[in-house]
């Protein structure tokens, strides 16, 4: 009889009582005060390649698939306040992004290349890249 009610009181003074806590999210829209980047990835490969962006780490997408010999081109979005690059979803939305990678296709995760972005990428106002197999793995340079 005692646990029964020295247990919820025991439990509410515990660490566990406070691990979730809510917070109000902010999510930007549009591109006002945005820098675009186009970022364009060429495939000198023979495999198609799939690429991809992390946006928390716990959510990715498929952002573009491209054929051998083929390219295909981006939009990026740079915040120059944060050095924050973005993607704009379909309600346009900003998707900051964590990570960005690019594998051949059916084995992406296995053979996956970062293609890093940088400020000076912003600069520029582009970025492009050209990936290829090296040694079973992907190479974007």
């Amino acid at each position: 009889m005692k646990i029964r009610h020295i247990l919820p009181v025991a439990l509410a003074f515990t660490s566990l009582a406070h691990a979730v806590e809510l917070h109000h999210v902010i999510v930007r829209n549009g591109t006002d005060g945005l820098d675009m980047v186009p970022l364009t990835i060429s495939n000198a490969g023979n495999e198609g390649l799939s690429c991809n962006a992390d946006f928390a780490h716990w959510y990715s997408a498929g952002i573009a698939t491209v054929e051998s010999g083929k390219s295909a081109r981006l939009e990026l979005w740079f915040d120059s306040k944060t050095g924050t690059f973005t993607i704009l979803n379909d309600k346009r939305e900003n998707l900051p992004i964590e990570r960005l990678w690019c594998g051949v296709s059916g084995r992406a995760y296995a053979t996956r290349a970062q293609i890093t972005l940088d400020r000076t990428d912003a600069a520029k106002g582009e970025r492009a890249v050209s990936c290829g197999v090296e040694q079973d793995m992907l190479a974007c340079r």
